[in-house]
């Protein structure tokens, strides 16, 4: 790094804001938005934070014209400089003149002096991060503004050098996304042999016999919550655990956790469900099952199946409905809320081997789903390691360790 030159970034880039050629105030006069497609693409901090979704805001010739000190060419930065300063990213060339939204900084390099990807990946790493976090105020939402950000010195290379970087370091992640994919990929057919494992069990029980989950189990019906407005505060933090579909949905088999729980009053416009209830939702997360592993209440959203052990082993009837899931999700489609209601679960025909079978393909698919869960956090953990080592080459590529 001897021949690292420090430089306030405001020397060599031109740095501007939403409001370049204006005052907000007269902003409502001069810029009119358009979900439809119009002149020019106004980038807004959740598009280049959500990766281009195309799901953007456009602006008229006459509202671009007046944003124009702000409008932005492919391979300009933007970062962020409010609520969660220095997100960074690079514009891509979307085929239609484009300008700046608000809540970001525009930050285009003299190419004579640097290169937009040398800053680019600059300002990815933890050196540059710090340098922002330096300068971002403030309690409940952090800031900061373009002035003290143009006096911010980096270390600049020649142009050369910067270029050899640059290249160093997209190869290098692009070997790391690379197998990072393939690791994805592997922890993809893990749960897929387990779903198949599943589904082939179940599909091979044709000779069981058909029943309904009303005739394997003591107690079927729907979650209780009467009270209205169901959020009062007045019927929450209690000592009894309410679960609602987001807790059922995390669940992996048996639900263990909980966000929520009612006080007395809670209680008494609910259920108290016994643990080993099988909860089934009917509501947002349709058809995502959990076996209770205390006593709680939940609303009407679940259903609730306490199994006649006569008739049915508890931990198959979840296997069981799981197998069924796609299923009975796609009867709940085409409202803009999905949901599906007891009477499809009445009126479903489910195969029931004898018990003692029953018990027999439990032990194996949770013998399986043992090693499927060693094998997932194995490959999570790959997944933890490739993150790590992009910080490293990023630490180091701007830290002369290259």
């Amino acid at each position: 790094m001897k021949n690292w030159v420090a430089q306030k970034i405001g020397s060599f880039c031109n740095v501007t804001d939403f409001v370049a050629n204006g005052s907000f105030a007269s902003l409502r006069n001069n810029v009119t938005y358009k979900k439809e497609k119009d002149y020019a693409i106004l980038v807004r901090l959740t598009d280049f934070t959500k990766k281009w979704q195309n799901d953007f805001i456009y602006v008229s010739k006459s509202s671009f014209d007046f944003l124009r000190k702000s409008s932005l060419l492919p391979g300009d930065l933007i970062m962020s400089n409010v609520g969660e300063p220095g997100i960074v990213f690079q514009v891509p060339d979307l085929g239609q003149p484009m300008t700046l939204g608000p809540n970001s900084i525009l930050i285009r390099p003299d190419t004579a002096v640097s290169t937009s990807s040398f800053l680019y990946y600059y300002f990815l790493s933890n050196i540059g991060k710090s340098q922002i976090d330096s300068i971002s105020t403030g309690a409940a939402q952090k800031k900061f503004n373009k002035t003290s950000f143009r006096d911010l010195n980096i270390l600049l290379p020649s142009l050369t050098e910067q270029q050899k970087i640059v290249l160093k370091i997209e190869r290098a992640l692009a070997a790391i996304d690379k197998t990072k994919a393939k690791t994805g990929k592997n922890l993809q057919n893990v749960r897929e042999l387990f779903e198949s494992f599943l589904q082939n069990i179940i599909s091979n029980g044709e000779k069981w016999q058909k029943k309904t989950l009303a005739q394997i189990s003591t107690t079927f019906g729907r979650g209780k919550s009467k009270h209205r407005p169901r959020n009062w505060k007045g019927l929450y933090g209690g000592k009894y655990p309410f679960i609602q579909t987001g807790d059922i949905r995390n669940s992996n088999h048996y639900i263990k956790d909980y966000t929520q729980t009612y006080n007395d009053n809670g209680l008494a416009q609910s259920k108290l469900w016994p643990k080993g209830t099988i909860c089934i939702t009917i509501a947002a997360n349709i058809a995502e099952t959990g076996i209770l592993t205390f006593d709680a209440c939940f609303p009407d959203s679940v259903i609730g199946l306490v199994v006649d052990e006569k008739m049915a082993d508890r931990d198959f009837v979840e296997y069981l409905l799981q197998s069924f899931k796609v299923r009975i999700q796609s009867l709940g489609k085409g409202s803009a809320q999905a949901n599906i209601n007891m009477g499809t679960f009445e009126n479903e025909l489910f195969p029931f081997p004898p018990v003692q079978e029953q018990k027999v393909i439990v032990k194996k698919l949770n013998q399986l789903a043992i090693e499927c869960k060693k094998l997932e956090e194995i490959y999570k953990m790959k997944s933890d390691g490739f993150e790590q080592i992009k910080s490293s080459i990023l630490r180091k590529s701007f830290s002369g360790e290259l």
